[in-house]
């Protein structure tokens, strides 16, 4: 009888070879499997999944899921996929993706999750001779919407690599397809005043302004909220759009992208600033150093000793209200 895929990692675990797990999804469940609200439903897919057969399909008759978890035309994403397209071109598909029947075209099917598995391949056809005998190993499932989006979430939560911004526009997405904060709560693995909080940036930032910026690989809750409190003034917004076509902005990274949109929101582009040079100053308290803040040309740069992580978490949270604080008075004066 065929191991199933808990058996295989059980095995795997028990020899201490990491290596041997066949994909970085069933790495993630072993390594993660008691920190995650979303990997108490790991065991019961991947147990379900061991009952499926596995078949070869068409790529080209395999679309992409109606709805997108991942954001397209960003160059992080490209390079990713093309690591993936040369693992998958040298040593395979190990893992199959899941599929429905297309609900509306004879013969087709879309996918539930492992679009970028898809997206490797069909570019490796696209790309290769004799491609067009590729496959690409699939379960076919007869799936809802909502199932659909539950089994798309699930291997969002097991992967665990979108960025915070992607999470909260895939968060729109459940909501549009008709899930309450509640119910999206368990999908995405966080809490309700997690998943308000994703909200209460989605409802501030245009969208475009977000695909503009990207999934910004590395930027966090703290970052996007600041932006969003800044765009609460939508006479800011106009600001923002002016530089997201800039070439400065189009050659940045997500990160950079992110504090060039903050800059032009807090102004700083239409009113620059003089700064003495190569200033530096501390914050102490007592004896206590709790960080430097440099000044240069180039700009200021706050530095905080690796000893106070605590007060850097401390100030991260409390920055939105400092920045309207600053707004409010800056208005005033």
């Amino acid at each position: 009888m065929k191991k199933s895929i808990l058996q295989r990692m059980a095995d795997a675990e028990n020899r201490g070879d990491a290596g041997s797990t066949p994909d970085g999804m069933e790495k993630a469940v072993l390594s993660r499997r008691h920190s995650s609200p979303v990997i108490s439903n790991v065991g019961r897919v991947l147990t379900q999944l061991t009952e499926d057969s596995i078949i070869s399909l068409d790529p080209s008759k395999v679309e992409r899921s109606p709805f997108k978890d991942r954001f397209d035309n960003d160059e992080e994403a490209e390079r990713e996929l093309e690591a993936l397209k040369i693992s998958i071109a040298s040593e395979g598909q190990k893992i199959p993706v899941l599929v429905r029947p297309h609900p509306t075209k004879d013969d087709y099917y879309q996918l539930a999750y492992g679009y970028r598995r898809w997206a490797a391949i069909k570019a490796i056809m696209a790309e290769g001779e004799g491609s067009e005998s590729i496959k690409i190993k699939a379960y076919v499932r007869d799936l809802t919407d909502r199932q659909l989006i539950e089994e798309q979430s699930l291997e969002n939560g097991v992967r665990e690599n979108l960025t915070w911004i992607e999470q909260a526009m895939w968060a729109v997405q459940l909501k549009s397809a008709g899930l309450s904060h509640r119910a999206i709560c368990p999908i995405l693995g966080l809490s309700e005043a997690a998943v308000s909080h994703l909200f209460r940036v989605t409802t501030v930032v245009p969208e475009d302004l977000v695909f503009a910026i990207g999934r910004a690989k590395g930027v966090g809750r703290p970052k996007w909220t600041a932006f969003a409190e800044l765009l609460r003034d939508e006479m800011r917004i106009d600001a923002v759009r002016k530089i997201v076509q800039s070439a400065e902005f189009l050659k940045s990274d997500g990160a950079v992208r992110i504090a060039l949109a903050i800059k032009a929101a807090s102004g700083d582009l239409a009113k620059p600033q003089e700064v003495a040079q190569d200033e530096t100053v501390e914050f102490v308290f007592g004896k206590r150093v709790f960080g430097r803040m440099k000044t240069t040309s180039a700009g200021t740069t706050v530095t905080i000793p690796k000893n106070e992580t605590a007060f850097a978490h401390w100030l991260a949270e409390r920055m939105p209200e400092l920045m309207r604080e600053y707004d409010h008075s800056a208005e005033r004066s």
